[in-house]
């Protein structure tokens, strides 16, 4: 699937749910992907990008923001505190602020620095004991943590479950973000983004419809 083709689905669904053209904002999530094929994609003009590891990230996006304006990068995938500093020189966006020593982490850091980038607290929606994020019952008080160390949250993120049906997960995110006074919702993915547009994402985050299958590293 082309990236028009991607652009042209979000633009349907925006307007299938009577949602103002451009209020969602399409991550090209480019993690274990071969640079040419994410040169293509920033050839063809888009400059909003998504990336898992931030070694990976700091491997990759330096160089092309020698060559490419604009480039716009987030931090979809876990962080550890250990590489926060990094994360947090490096990228736009962190979407998986998760637990009171990372938001305390970061929080430091930002005087430090002197920048922040937006963040999204990732919620567990599923409640799955592998997965990272806040459960959602402790959402509201994890907010207000984060409001008192004047962390700038844009908004909340959360991957479903792969077996259940995501637009139960995706109403609750919204349904938490509203009673947080939070307008950013990070959710929808290559397989589901149209019916996250449809209950209030802000950000979508696809990858394999836009670049193809991931290229596993060797070794």
């Amino acid at each position: 699937m082309s990236l028009d083709e991607i652009r042209t689905r979000i633009a349907r669904a925006e307007g299938k749910a009577g949602r103002a053209p451009g209020s969602v904002r399409l991550i090209a999530v480019s993690k274990v992907q071969p640079n040419e094929r994410v040169e293509a994609v920033l050839d063809q003009g888009h400059r909003i990008f998504g990336e898992n590891r931030v070694q990976e990230a700091a491997g990759k996006w330096p160089a092309f923001r020698e060559r490419y304006d604009g480039i716009e990068l987030h931090l979809i995938g876990p962080l550890q505190t250990n590489k926060a500093r990094q994360a947090m020189e490096l990228v736009d966006a962190i979407h998986s602020i998760d637990r009171s020593k990372l938001a305390r982490t970061v929080a430091r850091l930002a005087q430090e620095i002197g920048r922040c980038p937006d963040l999204f607290i990732q919620v567990n929606t599923g409640e799955e004991e592998q997965k990272a994020g806040v459960m959602p019952d402790e959402v509201d008080a994890f907010v207000a943590e984060c409001r008192d160390l004047d962390l700038p949250i844009r908004g909340l993120m959360c991957i479903p479950p792969v077996d259940e049906e995501p637009s139960l997960h995706f109403a609750l995110l919204a349904k938490i973000a509203a009673r947080n006074g939070l307008e950013g919702l990070s959710m929808g993915m290559s397989g589901d983004f149209e019916t996250a547009v449809a209950l209030g994402a802000t950000h979508v985050r696809v990858g394999s419809a836009i670049f193809g299958e991931r290229v596993k590293p060797e070794g």
